[in-house]
């Protein structure tokens, strides 16, 4: 693949109360023939992130058309499991003019740094709110995967749901920090709500130089499924992009150097990239993605240009 970068789509200016900083984790919709909703998360003063999106035009994804002025999806209550940040990795169409969020939360800890649990949000305006299905995980902590089940991407299929998601149940010092260790899983439902308590190991972590796997996004086209993912490198303490294939969606060849999506020389996403997700659009392919700082420098977008 060949990719040309446009640049930053969109990152706060500081005048938004829940949104002082950072544009992390950009997840796109298809609005119309015109526009794409790109959903992503803010931060506020106190680093506490929540959803909100960003209005962009199909022909010119640089071109911000929207930007909600509040979140449309904030922090849970006081002790529940996304009380202290909430951030979208999938949303989907499931009829009816409703849309599902499925959405991380963050939750400090005591004895660990912090746990990751799924929760699932419904929008019956396009986007423009959510509200919580209920208010505990829909990926709760299980023996198998004890803190982290979280960053899914989800997809229904002959009406079946599929999930492609992290989970792990181990920490690594990295260092003198105490970092996570997941790896990619699988696992399906019958309605998108009620899932099992552990997924099939789908993608395991096998080079020494890597940590986790995180934010998986699914395209099933051209007979075979491809996946996009961030890769955790314990060698440069971040993220870099990483790519597969499969024929079942199932077991995984990993193509890393068939995405040709790396850091810039300079500027915005010269020490990362990372959370990419991929959407066909006017004729076009455009790959949203974060580089610095986990959104710290906003949202950008590459577009394909050709697939040698």
């Amino acid at each position: 693949m060949r990719w040309q970068k446009l640049g930053v789509v969109w990152a706060p200016d500081g005048s938004r109360p829940w949104a002082r900083s950072h544009a992390t984790c950009p997840t796109p919709i298809r609005l119309d023939e015109e526009l794409i909703r790109v959903f992503i998360q803010c931060r506020d003063e106190g680093n506490v992130g929540r959803v909100g999106y960003v209005d962009v035009l199909a022909t010119d994804p640089l071109s911000v058309q929207a930007v909600s002025d509040g979140p449309v999806l904030d922090i849970g209550e006081p002790g529940t499991f996304d009380d202290n940040g909430v951030f979208q990795t999938s949303v989907i169409e499931v009829g009816d003019s409703r849309l599902y969020m499925y959405y991380v939360g963050f939750e400090l800890s005591h004895h660990i740094r912090y746990r990751l649990l799924t929760g699932l949000a419904v929008s019956t305006d396009n986007g423009r709110s959510f509200s919580r299905i209920k208010r505990t995980p829909i990926l709760e902590r299980s023996d198998d995967e004890l803190y982290f089940r979280c960053g899914p991407h989800v997809a229904e299929e002959n009406g079946r749901y599929r999930m492609w998601y992290i989970a792990g149940s181990h920490w690594t010092d990295l260092n003198g920090k105490s970092m996570p260790v997941y790896d990619l899983r699988y696992m399906e439902s019958e309605n998108g709500i009620d899932w099992p308590a552990r997924g099939t190991l789908s993608l395991a972590v096998s080079d020494p130089d890597e940590h986790g796997f995180g934010r998986p996004y699914v395209l099933h086209e051209d007979g075979k499924y491809k996946l996009f993912f961030s890769v955790r490198k314990r060698s440069l303490g971040n993220y870099r992009l990483g790519y597969a294939e499969s024929d079942d969606g199932l077991h995984w060849e990993r193509m890393d150097a068939r995405l040709n999506l790396d850091v810039s020389p300079a500027g915005w996403d010269s020490e990362a990239v990372a959370y990419s997700a991929v959407v066909h659009a006017a004729g076009q392919t455009y790959l949203f993605y974060n580089g610095n700082d986990f959104g710290g420098t906003g949202f950008g977008v590459a577009r394909l240009v050709g697939r040698s």
